[in-house]
């Protein structure tokens, strides 16, 4: 059996649920965002950019609120609302 995944470019990777809602809403809200970073080869990196900032900011947020005596699901749903906004849920364009 071979593994082909090897052979995919590096830029290829899959992106997770939050890759995915930044993409469908940035399509839908920032389509001119969008059209711009596919005309310049960069819409796949800058989702995955967007992921990995808001995984690596809820993830210190969710040890904040958790030590402050938040529970695991309380701290994960204020880090949530908290990051969301800044690489995800991007404000529609005008």
């Amino acid at each position: 059996m071979i593994n082909w995944s090897c052979l995919l470019p590096i830029h290829m990777n899959t992106l997770t649920q939050y890759g995915t809602m930044a993409e469908k809403h940035w399509r839908e809200h920032c389509p001119k965002l969008v059209q711009e970073l596919k005309r310049n080869g960069l819409l796949h990196q800058m989702l995955q950019e967007a992921e990995e900032k808001t995984k690596d900011e809820m993830a210190t947020l969710r040890l904040e609120l958790m030590k402050q005596g938040k529970t695991a699901e309380q701290a994960q749903r204020q880090a949530w609302e908290l990051v969301r906004e800044k690489y995800i849920l991007l404000p529609p364009e005008a």
